[in-house]
This record gives structure tokens, sequence and C-alpha cells, in this order.
């Protein structure tokens, strides 16, 4: 008689991220020969910067173009992961400011519920991040001292109020940008590009901390990248399962 095979769930849902991968690595071979070797080349420069050991949040942020300008920033500084909450404001990308930068970034929507920053929170805290509110009000830690060896969520408010208090009690941590003058803080833009700024290079100057991508997260965004940089997609995707049967659903 013979002996039939059953799977348990995770047996089941290893054979299928075994066989997503193989599709993938294939995927990715095939679509390469489609971009020039400076693209490629590109990609690998950029990808020696990019990181997920901070991470952004945008909590209910106002006025898009200020939003917009954060994201073209984290792009720029080597951020790949941007979180958007979606209290009361709706986000929409402003097209003349990011200036093409979401093509290269993934961003994470919170907007199923009526209050959603403590979903955001939660699962930052699943992922391994400490959350570090943004407040020119607190005293915990400058750009030069806050701690960087956890991963961490920075999470800026809007223009109007700044955090809600739940962003700001719930947090971790508190960062400021010390203020010199009369006004009461700067613009979120200008206040993610020094931040921003400041940590990245702090990172990129430290020996102990593993701020890089891992080479499974490398390829991840090479395929995503190289997917993002063609034409009529659809056609390259029938024209690869043509050629791979074996990945065809």
């Amino acid at each position: 008689m013979k002996k039939s095979i059953v799977y348990d769930g995770r047996e089941l849902q290893d054979a299928e991220s075994q066989r997503d991968a193989a599709r993938d690595a294939a995927m990715l071979e095939f679509l390469t020969s489609f971009i020039t070797d400076e693209r490629r080349q590109r990609f690998e420069e950029v990808l020696d910067y990019r990181t997920r050991h901070i991470t952004v949040v945008l909590e209910d942020i106002f006025q898009p173009h200020n939003a917009s300008a954060v994201l073209r920033t984290c792009d720029l500084r080597g951020i790949q992961d941007i979180h958007i909450v979606e209290n009361n404001n709706r986000y929409d990308v402003n097209p003349d400011v990011v200036l093409g930068s979401t093509k290269w970034l993934n961003l994470n929507y919170y907007e199923s519920n009526e209050f959603n920053t403590p979903e955001a929170y939660e699962r930052l805290h699943e992922q391994g991040y400490k959350i570090v509110a943004t407040c020119p009000h607190r005293d915990d830690f400058t750009p030069e001292t806050l701690p960087l060896d956890q991963p961490i969520a920075l999470v800026f408010g809007t223009e109007k109020l700044g955090l809600s208090d739940y962003a700001v009690e719930h947090a971790d941590m508190h960062v400021r940008i010390p203020m010199y003058g009369f006004t009461e803080s700067y613009n979120i833009s200008v206040s993610a590009a020094l931040l921003l700024y400041s940590l990245t290079n702090r990172l990129h100057a430290s020996t102990d901390i593993d701020w890089h991508l891992t080479e499974e997260e490398r390829n991840a965004l090479r395929l995503v990248w190289t997917r993002r940089s063609l034409n009529r997609i659809r056609q390259f995707d029938r024209k690869f399962l043509q050629l791979h049967p074996e990945f065809a659903l």
C-alpha cells in the first residue's frame, strides 16, 4: 500500500516558501537581462547603504508636500521602510515633491481603524523596534546621544499639533533637536532631514552595529526595483511563465 504524504502547516509553509524563493530567483535572473548594466550597478551602490535598522513613522500628517519631502529624504539617507498612520488625515503622495522616490521605498499604511497609532506601535514592537517619538519639549535624547544599539522607529507628527498623546506616552524613548530661537519647532521635513542625516552618519561610522540589509533582503529589493524599472511588466510576466511553466499557478 502506497504511503500518503501529509504536510503539517509548517512543512507546507516551508515548501511554499522554497517554491516562492526559487520563482523569485528565476524571475530576477530573467528580468535583469532587460535593464542596463548602469542601472544594475546603481542598484548595488544604493543597496550598500540601505537599512532597516532605522524606520520612519508619519502620524496623521496634514500637509502632503511635507510628508512627501520626508519620503524623499528617507530615500536619500537609505531608509527603506516608511509607516504612514492615517487617523484624521489621509496622505496622498505629491509627485512634484517626491520626484519618484516612492518607487524605491516600502510604504506601509495603517488606516483601517478610527485611531491607528496603537496598531502601528504594536506591529513595530513585534518587529523588534524601539519606538522613538520626536518631541521638541522632552529632554530624553538628542540626535547625538540617542541609542542605536537596537533598531529604532522615528515617529513624526502633524505640523499643527505634533504627535498624539498616545504616540508620546507609549514611545520607548524621545528625541529632540536643540533649538536656540523664538520659533516653536522645526518644520517636519526639516526635522526629519536633520535627524536622519545625523543618525545615518552614526550608523555608517559604527563598527559594532549590524545595520546592513541581509542578502535575502537585498535580493527581494533587486526584484522589486527591477520590476518597477520596466514598462509593460505584465508582458514580461507572461513571457517568464512561458519559459518557466513550473511556476504557473
